[in-house]
């Protein structure tokens, strides 16, 4: 930690003040500074062997003998910046594992949902408080990228949590949980697109929400989820128009997804001639925005 910035670290013991060398984890950039840190080190490798997230670190290869040469480059960099791997997080020569909760496939399966979140929301019982209740929806927001339309499915449960008083659980919140139980026990399994092909994107729009799938599209008849994106419209945003809330959709779409349209061309599909309207010249007010 920069000594100048030692001092906004201070904290109140019984002996004195007292403030921390180097950073903590608790701070409120100790993530983004641990990232950019992460990044730095591992750039030369990030995309094509390795994956970062914060102290996760993945090495991906298609044979045995790539693998092994790939890890000799993420030990020669680890030993370069003197970091340490803790033996007992480590695991080696697997085709898949959790990473950030998820069971991340290292062959063409993709990304599924792990067996320990699924146990942990069917074995979940119906909320009998406000807290358990947000508690549970918390555990299916977390399961989002893997839903249409979730935003959707999960109102009732968004209702009932705004209810003043006692928890608000209703026979639409419970048809809701089962429905949605009903789907993680098979849900899909999320691909990953090949480097510079075409992806294709649906829009959709209700009175409460708008929802957006990624996916690869082999014809027709062969379509692969590569994210699904659902957000509740805010009370103003209820009011826009069926274009207006459209163009919305792509937005938070574009922004939620922003690497995929860094790197893909994407066609966007939607029942409302976006094209049309966002190449007038003479756009104004809320659709210039």
């Amino acid at each position: 930690m920069a000594p100048a910035d030692e001092e906004k670290t201070a904290f109140i013991t019984p002996h004195g003040l007292y403030c921390y060398k180097v950073m903590s984890f608790g701070l409120k950039n100790t993530g983004a500074t641990y990232q950019r840190l992460m990044t730095k080190i591992f750039k030369p490798l990030v995309g094509r062997t390795v994956e970062v997230y914060i102290d996760d670190i993945v090495v991906k290869s298609k044979t045995r003998d790539e693998y092994a040469l790939h890890l000799r480059e993420v030990f020669h960099l680890l030993r370069k910046y003197d970091m340490k791997l803790n033996p007992s997080k480590c695991t080696f020569g697997v085709s898949a594992g959790k990473f950030l909760g998820f069971m991340v496939m290292v062959s063409q399966r993709g990304i599924e949902v792990s067996s320990d979140q699924v146990k942990a929301v069917m074995e979940t019982p119906p909320p009998r408080s406000k807290k358990e209740l947000q508690r549970l929806t918390g555990k299916l927001v977390a399961l989002g990228c893997f839903i249409a339309r979730f935003t959707n499915e999960l109102r009732p449960f968004f209702l009932a949590i705004r209810k003043a008083g006692t928890i608000g659980w209703m026979d639409s919140c419970q048809s809701a949980f089962e429905k949605i139980k009903h789907y993680i026990t098979q849900p899909p399994i999320l691909s990953n697109p090949l480097p510079r092909e075409k992806l294709y994107m649906y829009l959709t729009v209700s009175k409460w929400a708008i929802s957006v799938v990624l996916f690869r599209c082999f014809s027709h008849r062969e379509q692969k989820p590569i994210y699904y994106v659902s957000r509740t419209l805010a009370d103003v945003e209820t009011r826009y128009s069926k274009i207006e809330q459209t163009a919305l959709a792509l937005r938070s779409a574009a922004q939620k997804l922003r690497p995929y349209f860094q790197t893909h061309p994407v066609v966007v599909l939607t029942d409302q001639p976006l094209r049309n309207i966002l190449h007038k010249p003479d756009l104004t007010g809320r659709m210039l925005q």
